[in-house]
């Protein structure tokens, strides 16, 4: 069993429940020692005057708050002790919101809050089932680790939850941060809204947090132990993202309908999301024209791989095997496999052959 990280009591009008607080999440990242290059010897970080290079001792470290450049007003340790918050012993809720009313954006970490021991299991069943059944949440500061929160607590499958929270001078305004936002000029037409609420729909999915996990980071284990063993590791970069066309929006959003009927993932039609709409009918001539070319071309390459059959399948493996993380993407978008961008390279050279031989028993 984990150890609290905090224990006192939680508290809201005249009632009064012992609680313990435990951290809910785990940093998962693989972490790494700062080695001298060709040895195993540690580098370390030393506090060195910036004027003379001499280390300093932690003893003669003090805080300087920067004015302006070069000028600092000086606060010794001992001072911020004297003004930072004492440990809180009680969670004293000042009063319930309603959860919808919290933008996500202000939840920082999470703690779970357990009763400290099983005689106020009562008590501690009330408050959560309370919370629950109203969809509120309790808000109250808390000072811990000489810093003070804000926080909500709320209930969940019969369990409290602690969030600590952002204050409002510490969330960006959007506005101000992020450029090229829609103004109320930018209106998609109602066909295009109800056809991309359409496709919404069709790909709703339940929430499964176990199908979701840090790729990037199995991959940097497995680079660890193939390096650990002796063995050659190669990286290379599958090709960016592009935008999708703005002029070719409508024909996309439909064909990522037929696409979500039927099952498959469709292609994206991409270009520079910066083209007039005057384009329109141009671009329209060039698709028709492209998918013309497709056409022709799927219907050759159906042709020669019918007539070369199983000696092709053969080929392919062969030289599959030998293609870059790049290649094998770009492989990948040609047959429209799906979810490709999130594949290492493994997973693209099983998709891609898989994908392979199912267009080559369809030609046959």
């Amino acid at each position: 069993m984990a150890r609290p990280v905090w224990s006192g009591v939680l508290t809201f009008g005249l009632v009064t429940v012992p609680v313990a607080l435990y951290t809910a999440t785990e940093d998962r990242s693989v972490r790494f020692h700062q080695l001298q290059r060709g040895t195993s010897d540690r580098v370390r970080n030393k506090r060195v005057n910036e004027r003379t290079g001499k280390e300093v001792p932690y003893a003669d470290i003090v805080k300087g708050y920067e004015l302006t450049e070069g000028e600092y007003v000086v606060v010794e340790p001992e001072e911020l002790e004297q003004i930072s918050p004492g440990r809180s012993k009680t969670i004293d809720i000042s009063g319930f919101v309603d959860l919808d009313e919290i933008d996500p954006i202000y939840f920082d970490r999470t703690y779970y809050l357990g009763p400290r021991s099983k005689e106020y299991a009562k008590i501690y069943a009330l408050l959560t089932q309370s919370l629950e059944r109203s969809h509120r949440a309790g808000l109250a500061m808390f000072a811990m680790r000489g810093k003070e929160y804000l926080t909500a607590v709320r209930a969940e499958h019969g369990l409290l939850e602690l969030h600590t929270m952002h204050f409002a001078d510490e969330v960006r305004d959007p506005r101000r941060e992020v450029d090229g936002l829609p103004g109320e000029e930018v209106k998609p037409s109602t066909r295009e809204l109800d056809t991309a609420e359409q496709l919404i729909g069709m790909l709703e999915v339940d929430w499964d947090p176990q199908e979701y996990h840090d790729t990037y980071a199995e991959q940097v284990r497995k680079l660890v132990e193939d390096k650990a063993a002796g063995r050659e590791i190669a990286v290379s970069e599958g090709p960016p993202a592009e935008a999708t066309n703005v002029v070719d929006l409508m024909d996309v959003l439909r064909r990522s309908l037929e696409g979500a009927r039927g099952g498959k993932a469709p292609s994206a039609a991409v270009g520079s999301a910066d083209e007039a709409p005057a384009a329109g009918k141009a671009a329209a001539k060039k698709s028709a024209a492209r998918t013309a070319t497709a056409k022709k071309s799927a219907a050759t390459t159906a042709a020669a791989r019918k007539a070369t059959g199983g000696r092709a399948a053969a080929n392919q493996r062969e030289d599959l095997g030998r293609l870059t993380k790049a290649e094998l993407y770009q492989r990948a978008t040609d047959l429209d496999i799906p979810h490709r961008s999130t594949m290492n390279r493994d997973e693209l050279l099983d998709a891609v052959r898989k994908a392979g031989r199912k267009r080559l028993r369809a030609a046959s």
